[in-house]
């Protein structure tokens, strides 16, 4: 048996503009991968960067609909990958509610700690996306002590 949850939210935005925000480096790199960015978009077989040093093998693109990635699970032997599925449905309002879930993990201490880390940050993700395209406001600068002020666009317009 493996660790997994589900977090999910209603970003006042069309699907494909939401979606857009995810594939896209820059968009992703304005709200959530803030310090260091995102290498390159997220295409099915390849493995981008987030942070500078986080490699995320995206194994399937399926435009306004599903994204499945894959990277590393804790620190710990043998290595393992988590599983994250997020997914995009449209609503009769305009908007989008965006699901993301994350599996995988060994039910463990290390693992059981590193799934509720996880489980922050998607849903820290999934707000910063909703003030960021709703708004334009990025909820992370400033957030961290490190943060790299200037290099990235700080606002929804700047795409």
């Amino acid at each position: 048996m493996s660790l997994g949850f589900k977090v999910s939210g209603r970003i006042a935005k069309p699907v494909a503009e939401v979606f857009d925000a995810v594939v896209n480096p820059k968009k992703l790199s304005a709200y959530f991968t803030t310090l260091g960015g995102a290498s390159a978009p997220l295409v099915a077989g390849t493995t981008v960067t987030w942070w500078k040093s986080v490699p995320v093998e995206v194994d399937e693109v399926v435009p306004s609909e599903r994204i499945v990635l894959r990277w590393d699970g804790p620190e710990s032997e043998p290595r393992y990958k988590t599983r994250i599925e997020m997914t995009f449905k449209p609503l009769d309002d305009g908007a989008t509610f965006v699901t993301i879930a994350e599996s995988g993990w060994r039910e463990d201490e290390t693992g059981r700690h590193a799934s509720y880390g996880n489980c922050e940050g998607w849903a820290e993700m999934l707000s910063c996306m909703k003030a960021w395209l709703e708004y334009g406001i990025n909820l992370r600068e400033g957030f961290y002590p490190s943060e790299m002020r200037g290099e990235l666009p700080t606002s929804s317009e700047d795409k």
